[in-house]
């Protein structure tokens, strides 16, 4: 190990991995932003909540932000299913009937 460097850090810097990361896996990237709007709104509508406590408000927001998880992990799923059986089984059967 060289002096200065953790083990864990890989050569390149931030904006590299982070573009590496989005590339291999995209819906990392939205799921980032999915949670930066979620706070966002949860932000501006803690002010706005009138007279509900603030303990309903925060179940609430968590009920919100984990179905938008389960929906960008649903998607997630499904997409890498149908990239892995469809389209690599299409490719398959190109390269045998040829």
């Amino acid at each position: 190990m060289s002096a200065g460097k953790s083990y864990f850090e890989q050569p390149g810097d931030d904006g590299s991995r982070l573009a590496r990361k989005a590339k291999d896996s995209p819906f990392m990237v939205v799921g980032l932003a999915g949670f930066v709007a979620a706070a966002a709104i949860g932000a501006y509508k803690y002010k706005t909540r009138g007279n509900m406590s603030t303990s309903v408000f925060l179940m609430q927001l968590r009920v919100a932000a984990q179905g938008t998880v389960v929906a960008c992990l649903t998607t997630g799923l499904a997409y890498t299913m149908y990239n892995e059986y469809v389209v690599k089984k299409s490719k398959e059967d190109n390269k045998l009937s040829n």
